[in-house]
């Protein structure tokens, strides 16, 4: 229970930002309207889509709010609170499936552009399953970014994991072969892969991400493929572009969440797992290895929302 009370206040704490803006604003809105009519829907609405809850979800939002309240004949703006809360959760349900590949042989593939906290989240994935008793083997596959390879190499150290790394500017599927051949030669449970992630040419990205996949479908066909996206939450709306944009390029599993604790639009986190169908799988909300967190739709938003 002692471990549970401690993700969750470190949850509470790193969404400071967010809820100081964001839940706020609501509040306000709250306690300002005496009943709930057009003027109150349309003030809600633009302090969701100020939180980066953008448009499209933030309809959605309201649209069943005003079912449920119309449905429930709801007079009271404080139960409308809590309606208000419910429905949020309802947009980003994660699939009770999300994280099997944790019980499986899996080979998980980060990708992301440069600067949103892959390869640190690399490092604390892997130190994680090491505590749950994981063998994991790493893989430096992002070769075009010297400071990478050895910052990940560091990480390795620190969880006391297996990596492969090549050459600085080598070939990220030779890498990705070597590793994979590590990973089964050594039994081990998991297989992550720090991957580059250049977005201004698509195609290249495409071309290598695609080389990649066959290379672990050819040597390693009976894992479990986990592909995930690493965006930066405090770039808010931009963040959303580029999960689509990466989305187009190959087939994404889930999307890891980072710097939460550093902006006040932690909003994006509903707007993605809403607009896009795609699960955030993991949030980050500090520095330390601990404060990369599976993403509970639940605990977010009561988290934000101080409900607990």
């Amino acid at each position: 229970m002692g471990e549970k009370k401690g993700f969750f206040s470190r949850l509470k704490d790193g969404l400071t930002k967010t809820r100081d803006s964001f839940v706020a604003g609501v509040d306000s809105i709250f306690s300002g309207f005496s009943e709930i009519d057009d003027d109150f829907y349309e003030e809600l609405e633009e302090v969701l889509i100020m939180a980066d809850i953008g448009v499209t979800t933030t309809e959605k939002i309201i649209e069943d709010l005003r079912t449920k309240v119309r449905e429930q004949k709801i007079k009271e703006i404080s139960v409308c609170r809590q309606l208000l809360i419910d429905t949020i959760k309802e947009q980003m349900r994660v699939d009770e499936h999300a994280y099997d590949f944790e019980n499986q042989t899996s080979v998980v593939l980060l990708i992301g552009v440069n600067g949103v906290g892959k390869t640190t989240s690399v490092g604390k994935l892997a130190g994680q399953m090491k505590d749950q008793g994981k063998k994991v083997v790493l893989a430096a596959a992002d070769t075009f970014r010297a400071a990478a390879i050895d910052q990940l190499t560091e990480w390795a150290n620190r969880a006391g994991v297996d990596i492969i790394s090549g050459q600085e500017g080598g070939d990220p599927a030779a890498v990705v072969y070597d590793a994979v051949n590590a990973a089964k030669a050594r039994k081990a449970d998991v297989l992550i892969c720090d991957t580059a992630g250049r977005l201004h040419n698509k195609k290249n990205l495409m071309e290598e991400l695609g080389k990649i996949n066959r290379i672990i479908e050819r040597e390693f066909p009976d894992a479990h493929r986990e592909t995930l996206v690493v965006l930066d939450g405090t770039t808010g709306q931009n963040a959303l572009v580029q999960a689509k944009q990466f989305n187009e390029v190959t087939d994404i599993t889930g999307i890891v969440l980072t710097k939460l604790d550093g902006t006040a639009k932690g909003g994006i986190a509903i707007a993605i797992q809403s607009e896009m169908n795609l699960p955030v799988k993991y949030i980050g909300i500090g520095e330390q290895i601990e404060d990369l967190q599976k993403f509970d739709a639940e605990s977010f938003v009561d988290a934000l929302f101080e409900t607990k």
